[in-house]
């Protein structure tokens, strides 16, 4: 397996700073951020300076109950072949769920969400890396998730789930020992227990990440310092297994890159700590297809996937045996995210709407489930705000209605985000 060495996550707002900082073997970009045919300059430069970098996917869904759709596969094929990649990687999540198996509306999470550790969801997580790995040109990785909720009458450990999906698949791991951290706080989970349960040859690279607690909940921000805890079972997975890359993500709340190259540094030592380079062992070939229909598994992880969804994103009941309390933390969390990355990739309504868009997103999104993406997202919101009458000034009413035709109407008047942006900024500040 590929030694790639110490590595970072590639962000837009710190390109400059990750191709200036020292010791960097490798990188990783979030897959659906990457137009193959326009890489940006800075991952250009850092491939010609031989830096490996791994496209690393957040909406393939391999968890959930469909199968992986073609369209995705594709995409995150063509990302590997444009950045020269060893390997691409993935969630074991799901991400969506209804549709044509429940003959129900689709519903989108917005959000990487468990997987039941049940047979059920094995067989079919199965299958779709089987799926995934032959559409890919490159191997596949695939990483546990962090998680606020547990499913009721699950079947395995973590570390079981995750030997048998390697052992049936031959598909690599991609470890998160933040995501153990945030498992053991969330959900009592024994780091120490998953990690002597894993098949730990299959190893692709680990990632390592910072949160924070709050109200005896561990958030997974990437957004915050890794803690000692995170760092800690890293050195445990070390000495274990000489892991053959470890990676800090950091997605928000970007410190200055003197305080990165900090955070790498006590990796490194975590890494040298737990007991320095050895040989990781080879892994063994992939176990042949099952001949077994996975048909009626499909169909009950899809209505238990489905209810699951439904209650956090469109406020129906509880399904039975979940944490109530903990749902609704998983509910809130799921708006405030939304919100969040519609103010991203629509950053004109915050602009429009002034203080008051966040109160009136998450209004919204009470009632109204995501079911096509953030983008979609977006301009259903604006539309719902336009036909409501709840807009505030004459004047908001006009611009939003302006942006909502600019998008949405059959020849927008300018398809330049840039010229968009700027035309709701210069009548914020006339206000």
């Amino acid at each position: 397996m590929e030694r790639l060495g110490t590595g970072i996550g590639w962000r837009p707002e710190i390109a400059d700073a990750v191709e200036n900082m020292p010791g960097i073997d490798w990188v990783e970009a979030v897959a659906e951020n990457v137009c193959p045919g326009h890489l940006p300059e800075s991952l250009r430069r850092l491939r010609e300076r031989g830096v490996t970098v791994v496209p690393h996917g957040v909406s393939l869904g391999l968890g959930g109950a469909d199968r992986p759709d073609a369209g995705r596969l594709l995409a995150l094929a063509e990302r590997a072949e444009a950045l020269g990649s060893p390997l691409v990687t993935e969630h074991i999540a799901f991400v969506r769920a209804g549709g044509p198996l429940t003959a129900s509306a689709r519903l989108e999470a917005g959000h990487l969400l468990p997987v039941p550790r049940t047979r059920d969801a094995l067989d079919v997580l199965c299958e779709n890396i089987r799926i995934a790995q032959d559409a890919l040109p490159v191997p596949l990785a695939v990483e546990n998730i962090a998680a606020l909720i547990a499913w009721p009458g699950e079947e395995m450990t973590e570390g079981q789930f995750l030997y048998e999906l390697a052992d049936r698949t031959g598909v690599r791991l991609l470890i998160d020992v933040a995501n153990l951290h945030t498992n053991h706080v969330n959900r009592g989970e024994d780091p120490a227990e998953a990690l002597a349960e894993l098949p730990l040859e299959a190893i692709a690279y680990v990632h390592v990440a910072g949160g924070f607690e709050r109200d005896g909940v561990w958030h997974d921000s990437h957004a915050h310092p890794v803690p000692r805890p995170v760092l800690d079972i890293l050195t445990e997975l070390a000495s274990r297994v000489s892991p053959p890359g470890v990676l800090l993500e950091r997605d928000e709340n970007f410190p200055e890159p003197a305080e990165l190259e900090g955070e790498l540094a006590a990796i490194r030592e975590a890494v040298e700590k737990g007991g320095g380079a050895r040989a990781a062992g080879a892994w063994r070939a992939a176990a042949e297809p099952s001949s077994v229909s996975t048909e009626p598994a499909r169909q009950r992880v899809a209505l238990a996937q489905t209810a699951l969804l439904s209650a956090l994103v469109a406020g129906t009941p509880a399904p039975e045996g979940f944490d109530r309390v903990r749902l609704g933390v998983q509910a809130r969390a799921l708006a405030a995210k939304r919100a969040d990355v519609v103010a991203k990739v629509a950053p004109e309504l915050p602009v429009i709407l002034g203080a008051g868009y966040r109160a009136a997103f998450l209004a919204y999104a009470q009632g109204a489930p995501m079911t096509d993406g953030y983008r979609r997202d977006a301009l259903d919101f604006a539309e719902h705000l336009l036909l409501g009458g709840e807009l505030e000034g004459a004047r908001v009413r006009r611009e939003l209605r302006e942006w909502w035709l600019e998008r949405s109407g059959p020849a927008p008047r300018s398809r330049r985000p840039g010229v968009r942006l700027a035309r709701a900024t210069r009548r914020a500040l006339r206000r």
